[in-house]
């Protein structure tokens, strides 16, 4: 089913994201000004969104992930969007603001970057006993119908793809065999495909779950709380995504969208994203924003170029169609 606009949105803009991000702490600055001035709609999933949108739902912001953007465009979705006037463009680390596929021309951009993070092996310690470090262990039979991963083209083939040795991001026929078999050896020992990041917390912390695939705000999680558990450091590299800021095509609100997206640019909203979910924000300035011993505690340096040396940058796929719906066949059993 397709979401409706939300009643009452002529007078307030829309905005489309993952579940998780629609706190006001990331956009003080924007409520301050334009009180009761978003509404705000969530996805689990950003092929969900692609999916949503391309059949009728129009928001006027939407937060895809990089990989997708090509995908957006390709079907006509996007405005371009003027970093004249995004106030903190060149705060945004070049990593980021450089991405090939982002660039529209003319001073403009298909995306803003807001957010990274990495994926990884979420395990608990005092179940899992000093496994090797590599994404193999979510094929270990010995903790079978006890570990979880994420239900997207972008995460669990990705990896299936590093663990079979095939470059995830352009793959012959017969290296997209390869990775439909590795996923059909993996398919039996699983609980489940999931994005439901709460249900896999719940599952690890009462020990149903032994490990998953989880994003840094898991690992985060679970250790506030006190449960043991270690966010792994694959020798195949952890994955490594960014997300950001789009503007629909046809959007009624682009004055609303340049100050959300700037409220969401400032420094303290950077330092929230941070401090809440161990996210790296976009931004030089919010990580100059956050204490040293928070970012320490997070494990994550103030330089994502840091972290790309040694991580998987999730890129756009060439086979990215393919790859789903074989992807789905073998979800299904085929």
């Amino acid at each position: 089913m397709v979401a409706a606009a939300p009643a009452g949105a002529a007078d307030k803009l829309t905005y489309f994201t993952w579940s998780g991000y629609e706190l006001p702490d990331f956009h003080k600055s924007f409520t301050a000004a334009h009180p009761d001035s978003v509404e705000i709609s969530t996805f689990g999933d950003d092929d969900d969104a692609f999916t949503k949108v391309k059949a009728g739902f129009h928001p006027d912001l939407a937060h895809p992930c990089y990989d997708k953007i090509a995908r957006w465009n390709k079907e006509g979705l996007l405005e371009p969007i003027d970093t004249a006037k995004i106030k903190n463009w060149e705060k945004i680390f070049p990593v980021f603001r450089n991405l090939p596929d982002i660039q529209a021309g003319d001073g403009k951009v298909w995306m803003v970057p807001w957010d990274w993070g990495n994926t990884s092996i979420l395990y608990r310690t005092d179940l899992v006993s000093n496994p090797e470090k590599s994404w193999n262990l979510l094929w270990d039979p010995q903790y079978a119908g006890r570990m979880a991963t994420i239900d997207a083209v972008h995460d669990t083939p990705v990896v299936a793809a590093l663990v079979a040795g095939v470059n995830p991001f352009d793959m012959s026929p017969a290296e997209l065999d390869k990775v439909a078999e590795k996923l059909r050896e993996q398919r039996p020992l699983l609980s489940s495909y999931t994005t439901d990041m709460t249900s896999v917390e719940q599952a690890l912390t009462s020990g149903e779950l032994v490990a998953a695939m989880t994003w840094n705000a898991s690992a985060v999680a679970l250790k506030k709380q006190g449960v043991p558990v270690e966010f792994m450091k694959p020798k195949e590299g952890m994955l490594t995504w960014a997300c950001g800021f789009v503007m629909l095509k046809g959007t009624t609100h682009q004055d609303l969208a340049y100050d959300f997206i700037n409220s969401r640019l400032e420094a303290d909203s950077g330092k929230a994203l941070i401090e809440s979910y161990g996210y790296g924000a976009s931004t030089s300035s919010a990580f100059a924003a956050a204490p040293p011993a928070d970012l320490k505690a997070l494990e994550l340096p103030d330089d994502p170029d840091t972290v790309l040396k040694s991580t998987v940058f999730t890129g756009p796929m060439k086979q990215n169609d393919e790859l789903s719906k074989m992807f789905e066949k073998v979800k299904a059993g085929g």
